[in-house]
């Protein structure tokens, strides 16, 4: 009788170890492959559990933190104010990975104020965006990102021009811009693989259809429009320092035809194989045209979109201690009674 060995990563856990709770989303729903490409690639580099948080607003994609990284910290927010808490938590303590999931209802609409605001501090993060069109939880009404002209059942048609929320993170300052489709797995981790290793705010626009409410072909949100009109700007090939079970690097010929090589600040590399678009994603108008482009033809072009060297972040803009803030004792936080009777001393 043979047994077959389990996989372990780094840690010495299995894949299994990095899930959360059964989902209760609809079956088929984009989002839970989603929450399976986030268990992989945490699984795959080898995160410490203990160490990351996970963060979330409110809608049907701020449910799917509790199908994922199931030992890892938790915290479900308001609507809409996801980013302010991302924000004090990583104050706090910057030894803290996060991995944020927000909708583009909680991003688009009510956070969409707190969303720019965020990218401009440049709050160290892994934000990303189940993206469907449509409020899912309160029934299928029109996101903010939902197709102009776009008719619903229930709902008529949409007359609003649609927010793209990959263009609003360029302009805003995000120094790492990706947009994918649930439906393509690979993809997906690859870019989470990559954004976990970028210093500062990675924000990833995934399109998820509403299985329930918004997956008629005719919307650029369904599946079938995905299948039929994804077109991929680049093969991505994500190598890190400690892969999966230390193997080696697989690495590329230097010369390889169309290939652009992006350098992580751990070390990490990612590679980009070029295929019929010439585009390169370290070129801030590029990025810009290729998203206002793809609107114009109607195409639903996928990849790392725009990527720049990291900025300082917002720890680093406020001098914050290398001893993350929750670990200091309150003798570092508070100040002694000699020290504010001589500071008042001087007002009075």
């Amino acid at each position: 009788m043979t047994t077959s060995r389990i996989k372990t990563n780094t840690l010495g856990l299995t894949r299994e170890d990095y899930k959360g709770r059964p989902s209760t989303l609809c079956p088929g729903c984009g989002h839970d492959s989603i929450s399976n490409q986030i268990t992989s690639m945490a699984f795959e580099l080898g995160l410490d559990q203990s160490k990351v948080i996970k963060m979330s607003g409110i809608g049907c994609s701020s449910k799917t933190p509790a199908y994922f990284l199931g030992r890892s910290h938790g915290f479900n927010t308001v609507h809409g104010r996801m980013p302010s808490v991302v924000t004090g938590a990583t104050l706090a303590n910057h030894d803290l990975t996060t991995v944020a999931v927000s909708g583009d209802g909680d991003t688009g609409s009510i956070g969409l104020g707190q969303y720019k605001h965020l990218i401009r501090r440049n709050v160290p993060m892994v934000y990303i965006i189940e993206n469907n069109g449509v409020y899912g939880l309160t029934k299928g009404q029109f996101s903010a990102t939902a197709d102009e002209g776009q008719e619903l059942k229930y709902y008529g048609r949409n007359e609003l021009p649609a927010i793209d929320l990959a263009l609003e993170a360029i302009i805003g300052g995000c120094t790492f811009v990706a947009r994918s489709f649930s439906g393509d797995a690979k993809q997906v981790q690859a870019l989470m693989k990559a954004a976990i290793s970028h210093r500062g705010t990675a924000v990833i626009d995934i399109i998820s259809p509403c299985v329930t409410f918004n997956n008629d072909d005719k919307s650029n949100k369904s599946y079938g429009y995905g299948k039929e009109h994804e077109i991929p700007l680049h093969e991505i090939f994500y190598f890190a320092p400690d892969y999966v079970e230390g193997k080696d690097e697989i690495t590329l010929q230097n010369d390889y035809e169309g290939l652009i090589e992006v350098d992580m600040h751990n070390g990490a590399k990612v590679k980009l194989k070029k295929l019929d678009r010439d585009h390169d994603p370290r070129n801030r108008q590029q990025a810009i045209e290729v998203l206002e482009s793809s609107h114009r033809d109607n195409i639903f072009l996928t990849g790392l979109i725009y990527y720049e060297e990291p900025r300082m972040t917002l720890n680093d803009t406020l001098r914050l201690t290398d001893t993350p803030l929750a670990q200091l004792p309150e003798s570092k936080l508070r100040p002694s009674a000699e020290a504010l009777k001589t500071l008042m001393e001087k007002f009075s």
